[in-house]
């Protein structure tokens, strides 16, 4: 009996040490059917969560910005701006908050699309909200302690400032169209790194373009004549696509 009591008084002393943990941890659920926010919210409330909501891409990003959340539970499918471009935009100006991409759709290509964009992790719907508090937990244990994203990325003598859309080469400021900064960004966040043309379609012009292939065959163009001496170029692979090197 002595026992029993112990466990429970244990169990007890444990479970409010979780709630303080949790409730230190606010997350923002982003999704546009009020059923699947509403269940989101629930469940990690329950555990201790403080949520937000937010219904379409553009509120989402006003609410990060306003509130900076410390988790982004992100539909794809979402009005305004869909979950690919948030994604995009919140890295494209250093925000490194994590995110976890909700999909209905269970196509590999999706979950590949949405991590090369920077997200942290994915759940297909329909989920078990049990999964989704799961994931988030982990998430966030793994963002602890990581080093802030740099917001002036250094590659040989390029410098890239995400915050001002700047870049210099060799002190030199290299003037760039809004496109071919974001490609040139991409490329430099992973060097080496060989993309295809469809990957970079998506990662530049967003997932709704409907542009063909051929803009970035053109953009790369453009680009490589402009990096000529700045100590980085972008290599065809071909049949595959196109990565930046030093050299």
């Amino acid at each position: 009996m002595i026992a029993a009591n112990s466990q429970s008084r244990y169990n007890a002393i444990e479970g409010i040490l979780t709630l303080r943990g949790a409730a230190m941890a606010t997350v923002l659920i982003v999704d546009d059917e009020p059923h699947i926010v509403e269940l989101a919210s629930l469940y990690l409330g329950n555990d201790g969560y403080t949520t937000l909501s937010a219904h379409d891409g553009l509120q989402a990003l006003g609410m990060i910005q306003e509130h900076h959340p410390d988790l982004v539970v992100l539909d794809i499918m979402l009005p305004k701006l869909d979950g690919w471009e948030v994604c995009r935009r919140l890295r494209q100006d250093g925000n490194n908050v994590p995110i976890i991409m909700l999909t209905a759709r269970g196509e590999d290509v999706d979950r590949i699309v949405g991590l090369e964009l920077g997200a942290d992790d994915y759940v297909v719907k329909p989920f078990n909200p049990r999964e989704l508090v799961a994931r988030v937990k982990a998430v966030l244990r793994r963002s602890e302690g990581q080093a802030p994203l740099h917001k002036v990325l250094r590659l040989g003598e390029l410098e890239i400032d995400r915050e001002r859309r700047e870049v210099r080469a060799a002190g030199q400021e290299l003037k760039l169209r809004a496109k071919e900064f974001d490609l040139l960004l991409a490329f430099a966040e992973h060097p080496g790194f060989v993309f295809n043309r469809e990957q970079l379609l998506d990662r530049v012009w967003g997932y709704s373009f409907g542009g063909g292939t051929r803009t970035v065959d053109v953009h790369v163009a453009r680009l490589r004549n402009k990096l000529e001496h700045s100590g980085v170029r972008i290599e065809t692979v071909w049949n595959v696509g196109y990565k930046l090197v030093e050299g």
